[in-house]
């Protein structure tokens, strides 16, 4: 927050606070978009490597009992990684309102302070 004095008064620039955190508002957004990538591509390649272990068992073992585990395996893979994205888009929504909750309190510090100065 900027403080300027003129005149005997004294102006708050809110502006600079407000800017200073949408920034960071983007820049939070922009990591949590690259973890997410991150998290995901890793659950690809997971999935990845365990279709070419069960390509190798298909081939020694048979195809009947691979299909089963391949199935449960793909299942709980898929399940994992719901969790994995609804649990960062919570942490995303949380992050969010508190960003929002501390600007409205930026804001109301500023209005307080606007009016005790003007009385």
């Amino acid at each position: 927050m900027v403080v300027v004095a003129v005149g005997g008064g004294v102006v708050v620039e809110v502006v600079v606070v407000v800017v200073v955190v949408v920034v960071l508002v983007i820049v939070e957004v922009a990591v949590v978009a690259v973890v997410v990538v991150v998290v995901v591509v890793a659950i690809e390649a997971a999935v990845v490597m365990i279709g070419v272990v069960v390509v190798l068992v298909e081939v020694a073992v048979g195809v009947a009992v691979v299909v089963i585990v391949e199935t449960v395996v793909a299942e709980a893979l898929a399940a994992a990684a719901v969790v994995v994205v609804v649990v960062i888009v919570v942490v995303v929504i949380v992050v969010v309102v508190v960003v929002v909750v501390v600007l409205v309190v930026l804001v109301v510090a500023v209005v307080a302070v606007v009016v005790v100065t003007a009385i």
